[in-house]
């Protein structure tokens, strides 16, 4: 009997509806594994060729102990408080700490929740609490606001740009960041409604206008985990002092070039003075 075509109409249209909403319920129940990829190791300073580094473990007032990899500033030098991106962890980026090291910036590198050492899983509202912990904890040890810079990478200009809206700071230094973390997933999932579904927005761009110290905004022009025009998108939402520099024909990589780094260096000492 043949199967008339409004029947076969309709159970391809509930087929392609079950498929999506399941496609919709994994997408929402997982979205953190894809967006945040941590490891674990935990190595002593030491053991990643550092010296002169103190490792803390701080408590977070949700529960959590999170690490803290610590240098001070020579003389009144500024301290830089490193947010990493959401791959890896602090040990990965020694190269980085020993940099700021031999600028004679005094340095904090903070490990997220769920990374190296420190205890509990990612989220927005988790790395926000980490970033406060730190900072709270650099305050404690008689650092003066004006003496700490925020260095956002990747994802984390995110945490750095939302910190420094809401506690004042020497100068914050984003690396390769994001208008919003939305923004790019509406763009990798046009066929999503991320904005309902996504619990880790990180919208950079309502906050950003808060943020009354100078910005640095750091961007390959041919980076495409985070393309530049979401970088000149949150350079715009900006208020002065704010300064866009462009990287290059570099992409992402560029984040782990002592080049980039030197940028970073360079503004702080233009930006916080003795």
């Amino acid at each position: 009997m043949e199967i008339p075509a409004l029947a076969i109409l309709k159970l391809t249209l509930v087929t392609f509806g079950v498929l999506y909403a399941t496609l919709l319920s994994g997408m929402y129940l997982w979205q953190r594994d894809l967006q945040y990829f941590p490891t674990r190791r935990d190595p002593a300073p030491q053991a990643v060729g550092l010296a002169g580094v103190d490792r803390v473990v701080l408590a977070t007032p949700d529960g959590e102990s999170i690490v803290l990899w610590t240098s001070p500033p020579r003389a009144d030098r500024p301290t830089v408080l490193f947010l990493h991106g959401n791959g890896g962890e602090i040990a990965d980026r020694a190269d980085r700490f020993a940099f700021y090291q031999s600028r004679g910036l005094g340095v904090a590198f903070l490990s997220w929740r769920g990374y190296g050492g420190s205890s509990g899983s990612p989220s927005e509202t988790g790395l926000l609490t980490d970033a406060k912990t730190a900072y709270d904890h650099l305050r404690t040890q008689g650092l003066q606001p004006g003496r700490i810079v925020l260095v956002g990478e990747s994802l984390g200009t995110g945490i750095a740009v939302q910190l420094a809206a809401a506690n004042p700071v020497g100068a914050v230094v984003l690396e390769a960041p994001y208008s919003a973390a939305v923004d790019l997933a509406r763009v990798a999932y046009p066929w999503l409604p991320v904005g309902l579904l996504m619990k880790d927005q990180f919208r950079s761009r309502d906050h950003i206008g808060a943020v009354r110290a100078p910005i640095l905004i750091l961007h390959g022009e041919a980076d495409k985990v985070i393309p530049p025009g979401f970088g000149r998108r949150l350079f715009d939402a900006a208020e002065d002092p704010k300064t866009f520099l462009s990287l290059g024909p570099v992409g992402h990589e560029a984040l782990f070039d002592p080049a980039t780094w030197a940028e970073g260096a360079d503004f702080i000492d233009r930006a916080v003075t003795p």
